[in-house]
């Protein structure tokens, strides 16, 4: 049985810029039958089109990415500081060639008709709202070389807050 419990989205205590940027984060995306996790520092939370977003973005060629273009919900799931270790192995290693979760030491809980992870202390379950790519074009050209001279170009994905859990 799962210690996380759903909350309301205005009980939510929490720098976002740590969160994100510093601590990480998972994006999972697939259910029973399939899924798979990565690690992400990129995103922001707010509101959009009178909803609660949260923007993520994931490279073509990420094997997450064929996940979240199939299905319509997709997790975003906080880890504790001490798992930093399993946040590091998801970057690190593509699901295309092992099982993530059993390798980094995580337990898959199916909520919702979408994936998350036992350890978690924070998931959010959201549901697709929007997708496009970022148009290389419209973006300084420090920037489209820095990230995208060598690297696939990001999707990004807007995704209704539906619910939260908590531990």
């Amino acid at each position: 049985m799962s210690e996380l419990k759903e909350i309301s989205i205005s009980e939510l205590k929490f720098n976002p810029w740590e969160k994100i940027s510093k601590d990480w984060f998972l994006i999972t995306s697939g259910d029973e039958s399939g899924f798979n996790t990565m690690t992400a520092s990129w995103g922001f939370m707010g509101e959009m089109w009178g909803r609660n977003v949260i923007e993520t973005v994931v490279r073509h060629n990420r094997y997450t990415f064929e996940f979240m273009e199939k299905n319509d919900l997709f997790t975003v799931s906080f880890l504790p500081a001490e798992r930093k270790d399993a946040l590091k192995f998801c970057g690190a290693n593509s699901g295309r060639d092992c099982d993530k979760a059993k390798s980094a030491g995580l337990t898959p809980i199916f909520l919702d008709g979408t994936t998350a992870f036992e350890e978690a202390e924070l998931v959010f379950v959201c549901k697709k709202l929007y997708s496009a790519d970022f148009d290389l074009e419209k973006l300084p050209a420090e920037e489209r070389e820095k990230w995208y001279a060598k690297d696939p170009v990001h999707r990004q994905y807007f995704g209704e807050i539906k619910k939260v859990y908590s531990k």
